[in-house]
């Protein structure tokens, strides 16, 4: 079991839903991002996304955009990334991360050398969105040889036909996209969502946790209530970007965790 799986069982087993918080890696700072990182599990954060800065991120929005921009001109890698999350292991063997992204840094790397660092690291699980399942072959599979998990997003446009092609190889979760289009560009709604979670877990043995479109406490705790958990990712990169302190942004976070944990 990847700790991913352990921490969904124990939640489960607890009668809870997990919070999932979105942070780019380097941003504003290394040094920053790594405070911020470090605090999230105390702030309540069940599983972390860690963000890879990228040229061309072409499923987020402008804040998501402008954080990556943030984190490569103050000269983020994929190698300092991997840095980062390898200093948050020294002080927490639990909390999973998932370093979501898109391809092109990990195949300039080297598939292999890539798993290989990213194992090291302590790397849990990966996201990355312009892979398809018709592409599995190139780093889903390997890294679940490797022993990560490779999580799939599904959204409001993936039919019953191309659901199970979606969930053939997926692993640790399913990331449900709550809206159609890019991060942070509309709010979601549990009536609509609702379906589509029972839909996803029908088709599948795995958690499903639901992301975009939330940014309150109070949409946390609906969206969570009819999921296995909440994403959060535009609304805590929005407070970095505004220059908040590492402080009030764990505090911010810290609320959106209460909220979820309601559910």
């Amino acid at each position: 079991m990847t700790r991913i799986d352990s921490k969904f069982a124990q939640l489960k087993a607890e009668g809870k839903t997990a919070f999932v918080a979105y942070v780019m890696a380097g941003d504003p700072d290394y040094d920053t991002s790594l405070d911020i990182v470090k605090g999230l599990p105390g702030a309540g954060v069940d599983v972390i996304e860690l963000g890879l800065p990228f040229t061309d991120p072409m499923a987020d929005g402008p804040t998501i955009q402008l954080a990556g921009q943030r984190a490569l001109e103050a000269g983020m890698t994929l190698e300092k990334t991997l840095a980062l999350a390898a200093e948050f292991r020294k002080t927490d063997d639990e909390t999973p991360i998932v370093l979501m992204g898109y391809y092109n840094p990990i195949y300039n790397r080297g598939v292999d050398k890539f798993l290989e660092d990213a194992k090291a690291a302590g790397i849990d699980g990966m996201i990355v969105v312009d892979l398809p399942p018709e592409e599995d072959e190139e780093l889903c599979i390997p890294a679940q040889a490797a022993g990560m998990n490779f999580i799939r997003l599904a959204t409001p446009t993936t039919d019953d036909k191309r659901l199970p092609k979606v969930m053939q190889n997926t692993s640790g979760f399913v990331y449900y996209v709550s809206i159609t289009g890019i991060t942070g560009a509309a709010e979601a709604e549990a009536v609509d969502v609702a379906p589509e979670v029972a839909r996803i877990r029908a088709a599948g043995n795995l958690p499903v946790v639901v992301g975009f479109g939330i940014n309150t406490p109070e949409k946390a705790e609906t969206i969570a209530s009819v999921a296995d958990g909440a994403v959060v990712g535009s609304a805590i990169v929005s407070r970095i970007g505004r220059g908040d302190s590492v402080e009030d942004v764990l505090a911010f976070v810290k609320t959106l965790a209460d909220g979820a944990h309601r559910a």
